[in-house]
């Protein structure tokens, strides 16, 4: 179950100008990334399917997953949404060893066992794409969905600007391109982590005998319908205004 409720249109007026370049330096990644993927016959989803054999519902592309064993940031690409327009979606996450120390998962006295220690991982956000291999949304999730240890927003804002992809598998493009993406939506990424804990809240206090992080009846607790080129297009007006 998705939750409906509008999410505000990002004011770019109110981005300062290193947010700003910041931002434009990932639609400089995702550009680039495009370009050289293109020129090849490539393309983003393509690329993590390649060699993976038939492509099967809730299973990880590449096999195995994508990980940086220096950023331990992470990602893998899957589909399971019915009655969406999207082919599929990548789900992108940050391990323990990739996070400030001072970063721990929110208290928890529930019947589940999340990963902790070590082995805790943060979901970060998801990437929805089109049957061409082109980004068309970003969502954020409940815990159950991807099996994590939850940590507030605050913890998880504080994640996107070291997360990276710094290596060619399954393709440099691919990590450059994604790597690109958590940069240049990062105040649409910041707007569902805030949306996605104030969701949470409140469905736990509507719902308070279910454990609301394993409750199948939320899943998707927010999405934001995105464009690259208007991201683009609103981050350099926005330069040339300051």
């Amino acid at each position: 179950m998705a939750q409906n409720s509008s999410l505000p249109e990002i004011n770019f007026d109110t981005l300062t100008l290193s947010e700003l370049h910041s931002m434009r330096d990932g639609a400089d990644m995702v550009v680039e990334a495009h370009r050289a993927l293109k020129k090849g016959g490539l393309n983003v989803v393509g690329e993590c399917l390649k060699n993976q054999g038939t492509f099967y519902e809730m299973q990880h592309y590449p096999k195995g997953d994508v990980y940086d064993n220096e950023s331990h940031c992470q990602y893998y690409y899957h589909n399971h949404r019915e009655d969406m327009d999207e082919h599929g979606h990548f789900h992108t996450f940050m391990r323990a060893a990739g996070m400030k120390s001072s970063m721990k998962p929110v208290p928890y006295d529930g019947d589940v066992s999340w990963p902790l220690g070590k082995d805790a991982i943060s979901h970060v956000i998801s990437i929805s794409m089109d049957s061409a291999g082109f980004p068309i949304g970003l969502f954020a999730t409940n815990r159950w969905v991807t099996g994590e240890a939850w940590y507030s927003c605050d913890h998880v804002v504080n994640m996107l600007d070291s997360w990276e992809i710094d290596h060619a598998f399954p393709n440099q493009s691919v990590n450059l391109w994604i790597s690109g993406m958590v940069k240049l939506f990062k105040p649409q990424i910041v707007t569902l982590l805030q949306q996605r804990d104030a969701v949470v809240a409140e469905w736990g206090q509507q719902h308070p005998d279910q454990d609301v992080f394993e409750d199948r009846r939320l899943e998707v607790t927010g999405e934001y319908q995105i464009s690259v080129n208007k991201q683009h297009a609103s981050i350099l007006n926005a330069i040339k205004q300051h």
